[in-house]
């Protein structure tokens, strides 16, 4: 296993395949577990962005998904089965009565985990990047294969323009971002991005959810959608909630897919408290 150093702020719980997960805790009061989506990690995505209102009320749980950050490369190929299996360590972790929060292919997994029956008391989802309808283009399905290529190869800073372009950023945004600092953050975790899209490309070719997919799910479901959001990711929220058997839809006002703690949180606040 890589040998991964901790900060004083850090803990590791251990995956089934004996990957050293690293997460930290703030707050007190009921426990949140954040799972980020691609390319993000603790220090740099959703978490970071809710974690200082919601541990008010809450202790949040924030975790760097395998690969990035403080958390171990992998002890075994990376699939979406380790990924479910690192975040039933995190949740075990935080206990059984855990609230989760996913934003983009972070609630993908956390669908994928719910799928397979992990014990969580409520779960928010903040825009599953799901093309469930002609709304959109369907994403080229060999995306990972693609992408895993470009990071063989060194060419991590084309791996993720590769997708940011396929996620819609537009090239004056790309051209800037290629000038901050957080590039170079972006390009050091490039070889996660083919993680993301085994989770996510299967659900993203236009065609509806299989009946069955979600049925079996029990647990209560938030799923959130970005008013300023294009159609198709509305679209799939609202696809998403129908086929869960306990879920209700809410866009919230002049958000986009970038989530955000002053709007997000207090609906959060409200459906853990309901």
């Amino acid at each position: 296993m890589a040998a991964v150093t901790a900060t004083p702020t850090t803990r590791f719980t251990t995956s089934a395949d004996g990957t050293a997960i690293a997460y930290q805790v703030t707050g007190t009061g009921p426990a949140v577990v954040v799972v980020e989506g691609a390319l993000c990690q603790r220090s740099m995505g959703t978490a970071k962005a809710l974690t200082p209102l919601l541990s008010e009320q809450h202790t949040v749980f924030a975790y760097d998904r395998r690969g990035r950050g403080e958390s171990g490369a992998g002890n075994s190929p990376c699939t979406v089965q380790r990924e479910v299996e690192d975040l039933a360590a995190v949740l075990e972790a935080a206990g059984p009565e855990a609230f989760v929060v996913g934003a983009s292919s972070g609630a993908a997994l956390v669908l994928e985990a719910l799928r397979a029956g992990l014990p969580m008391r409520k779960v928010a989802l903040y825009e599953v990047p799901y093309i469930l309808d002609d709304s959109h283009a369907a994403h080229d399905a060999a995306l990972g294969r693609r992408t895993q290529q470009l990071v063989d190869a060194g060419r991590r800073g084309e791996a993720v323009q590769l997708f940011m372009r396929t996620v819609g950023v537009p090239p004056v945004g790309l051209v800037m971002m290629r000038l901050m600092p957080v590039w170079k953050k972006l390009c050091a975790v490039a070889h996660t991005l083919p993680h993301d899209y085994a989770i996510v490309l299967p659900h993203q070719q236009g065609k509806p959810l299989p009946d069955s997919h979600l049925s079996g799910v029990a647990t209560p479901v938030l799923v959130l959608a970005g008013g300023k959001s294009p159609a198709y990711l509305k679209n799939a929220q609202a696809a998403v909630a129908a086929a869960l058997p306990h879920a209700t839809v809410r866009e919230l006002p002049g958000e986009r897919h970038m989530v955000r703690g002053k709007a997000t949180v207090p609906v959060l606040e409200g459906f853990f408290a309901s």
